[in-house]
């Protein structure tokens, strides 16, 4: 059957009757049939039907670059006529692969010299987990295996990636958290300090430096409880992706950093989300003010084109692992693919060529955050948070306490329905609607974008309004 021939009904059709879809109720998606997805050019996409939509959510986090870049497909298809594929064991190396080791290292903080490749960013966390053990059994002491991560974090959806995120939903399936992996409290100063007092700009910041700073806190406790001896590493999301773009108080990473390197933990940054220009620089690291041992990436580094993943290696652990480790194993058959890094490489010399990391910084990031800081007038929205092209709206019923809607409401998707049925891409973490839009946006096209977020919130307010939620 000629595939570009068949209608919606009939992709569903096929889609209902074969594949299982990632985070799915898949009976009910099977009853009410699949978005299908037929094409893509800069930020926007088609459907089967032929609607076009404005993709908000890069893809999922990581098309930077947009769709339809020429010079990642011309690299694409360079590479596979030339080598396809080729494995890192035994000794061997591709150029692509050395040649994108040799660029993460330029574009990256100056601690990182080394690269581990894997094929996503749940499995660079499975090699954190790996890595971190290892570099401390290496300095003899073994005992020390204990990881810290925070609730409401994702970190993806392996064994140990779910373990060290903090979903609830992930951990009441499959026995997890597996031994060894501790949670602390997230810092959402919305949902846990704001209170219900209405609050000038002044003491608002006030009230959130202050919270960075409890929340920091919660470290320390927990590396107390634990004991020092036995704490391997720490490790979060400078900006919570999926678990609603929740951006943390500026005093809350320096005294993080200063609580690490107090009791001498290693400090890990996963940037699957916040990398590569996410947040107005390179790494969310470097928005935020640390200095990390270890680093996550995927997603961005090839925007998405091609499945790739891996972690940057600090020199505080790197020369561990090369001076003293011996044979370290843990590896990927995908470890450093070829065509992924070849498309890798032509990501990042794309960012560069085109200045996008410092036009979020100078020109888009403050761009949003003034549309979104005028969003904090409608009616149903609480908070706005943005860094960089990343932003959140908290939908709220009740705008002077913060009090929210009932989860059995969920107000959330119901504006995200409406999102979907104007042509928008936006994402719902409860009631939490949160973008992530390419970082090759323009003005007008971001004008377009809030035109149709205004839009869908008027729909959901009117919702709201008429089955009685807000009073």
């Amino acid at each position: 059957m000629n595939t570009t021939q068949r209608s919606t009904q009939e992709w569903q059709a096929a889609d209902a009757a074969h594949y299982l879809h990632p985070f799915t109720d898949f009976k009910s998606l099977a009853g009410k049939g699949s978005r299908v997805i037929t094409k893509a050019e800069n930020i926007y996409l088609w459907d089967s039907d032929g609607a076009k939509i404005l993709d908000a959510m890069s893809g999922l986090w990581c098309v930077n670059v947009g769709y339809g870049q020429q010079a990642l497909i011309d690299a694409a298809t360079k590479q596979l006529t030339t080598l396809p594929f080729y494995n890192s064991f035994f000794q061997t190396a591709t150029p692509p692969a050395i040649e994108l080791a040799e660029l993460l290292a330029e574009v990256t903080p100056p601690q990182f010299q080394h690269v581990f490749f894997s094929g996503s960013g749940s499995e660079g966390n499975d090699t954190i987990v790996r890595m971190v053990r290892r570099y401390w059994d290496v300095l003899g002491q073994p005992e020390r295996t204990v990881i810290i991560s925070r609730n409401n974090a994702y970190h993806g959806s392996t064994m140990a990636g779910a373990s060290l995120g903090g979903m609830s939903g992930m951990h009441a399936q499959g026995g997890l958290p597996i031994p060894g992996i501790v949670h602390i409290e997230q810092p959402f100063w919305f949902e846990l300090a704001r209170g219900t007092e209405a609050l000038s700009p002044e003491a608002e910041k006030a009230s959130r430096d202050a919270f960075g700073l409890k929340a920091a806190s919660w470290l320390e406790a927990k590396i107390l409880e634990i004991g020092a001896d036995k704490v391997a590493a720490f490790i979060g999301e400078p900006v919570q992706g999926a678990g609603g773009v929740i951006v943390p108080p500026d005093t809350y990473w320096p005294e993080i950093q200063r609580i690490c390197d107090k009791y001498n933990i290693l400090l890990v940054s996963d940037e699957v989300i916040c990398g590569f220009g996410r947040t107005g620089h390179w790494f969310g690291c470097e928005r935020f003010g640390y200095t990390p041992d270890l680093m996550t990436f995927a997603k961005g580094v090839t925007s998405g084109y091609i499945p790739l993943g891996g972690v940057m290696v600090g020199k505080r652990v790197a020369d561990v692992l090369i001076e003293q480790g011996g044979e370290f194993n843990h590896g990927y058959t995908y470890s450093g693919h070829p065509v992924a890094c070849a498309v890798g490489i032509a990501n990042i010399k794309l960012i560069q060529r085109e200045h996008l990391v410092e036009n979020v910084h100078d020109d888009l990031g403050p761009y949003l955050a003034k549309h979104f800081t005028a969003l904090a007038e409608h009616p149903l929205v609480g908070e706005v948070q943005t860094c960089g092209l990343m932003a959140a709206v908290q939908l709220v019923k009740d705008k002077a306490t913060g009090a929210p809607f009932a989860p059995e409401v969920e107000l959330g998707m119901l504006c995200r329905g409406h999102c979907f049925g104007n042509g928008l891409i936006m994402r719902a973490v409860g009631d939490r609607m949160i973008i992530a839009p390419p970082l090759v946006i323009t003005r007008a096209q971001i004008d377009e974008m809030m035109a149709l977020m205004r839009r869908c919130l008027d729909l959901t307010l009117a919702d709201a309004t008429r089955n009685g939620w807000l009073r």
